[in-house]
């Protein structure tokens, strides 16, 4: 009897305690939404970083809203882009509108140096000026660099100095041989009166020119697109046309 309790005693506590150690329904239950909701908080990163990507794709200014690019650095890059596309699209009004107002600038910058600017100031001289890049610099320009480009088209060294003896020898002379002539024509000076002004200033402006030009076009031709050569170029000019206004403003060369 004893043997038979000792026996079937260990046999039942071998199965108690199988079934303690076995899962309950309820165990398993629980494991599985668990691992159910750790599954889809785990995907969660990922749906989120989806959507954050797409919301920046669809919305740039989402991106600089957490960058700090402010509406007006947005602004800025709008209007690189509008002034680019113009020149593809209407090249020759965009730069000609371009060389007016730097001109216009240049000229009203010569007049407030030379003297009072409300004493001296003189509308009709900046609008010549405006005139004159708008109808000559400006056009002239686009067609003198496209030609340029076409004939010498590498950007080696050589080629660029090539480029500079050209502007100097052919275009700078020509340039400013008309804006001299059509600055004295407007102040109504007779063609002797013009004849006698380019014998006076044309030279010492060609010149000068040699000492301040051949920098500015080795950048440009250099380093600069080609469709965007004629914008650096009146850059340039805005130092230089200050100059060729106060040289324009000089008294007429008396022939008798």
């Amino acid at each position: 009897m004893c043997a038979f309790f000792l026996r079937n005693g260990c046999k039942t506590h071998h199965s108690l305690h199988h079934l303690w150690r076995r899962p309950s329904i309820e165990h398993w239950n629980i494991k599985n939404h668990i691992v159910q909701h750790s599954k889809v908080y785990s995907r969660l990163p990922h749906s989120s970083y989806r959507k954050t990507k797409e919301l920046e794709l669809s919305n740039p200014s989402f991106l600089a809203s957490f960058s700090g690019v402010s509406s007006s650095s947005a602004s800025k890059v709008g209007l690189v882009g509008w002034y680019l596309q113009m020149l593809n699209s209407r090249p020759i009004l965009t730069k000609s509108i371009t060389c007016c107002l730097i001109l216009t600038a240049a000229d009203f910058s010569s007049q407030t140096i030379a003297g009072s600017l409300m004493e001296q100031y003189d509308l009709t001289r900046t609008l010549r000026m405006a005139g004159y890049g708008a109808l000559i610099v400006g056009p002239s320009l686009h067609f003198w660099f496209n030609f340029l480009s076409r004939s010498l088209p590498k950007r080696d060294v050589i080629t660029t100095f090539k480029k500079i003896a050209l502007g100097q020898t052919i275009y700078g002379p020509a340039v400013n041989s008309i804006f001299f002539s059509m600055n004295a024509a407007a102040q109504g000076e007779s063609s002797s009166e013009i004849v006698a002004r380019l014998k006076r200033d044309l030279v010492p402006t060609v010149v000068n020119g040699l000492m301040y030009w051949p920098i500015c076009d080795f950048i440009t031709f250099k380093f600069v697109p080609v469709h965007l050569q004629p914008l650096v170029s009146n850059t340039f000019s805005y130092v230089w046309n200050v100059y060729l206004t106060y040289m324009a403003s000089q008294q007429k060369v008396s022939t008798v």
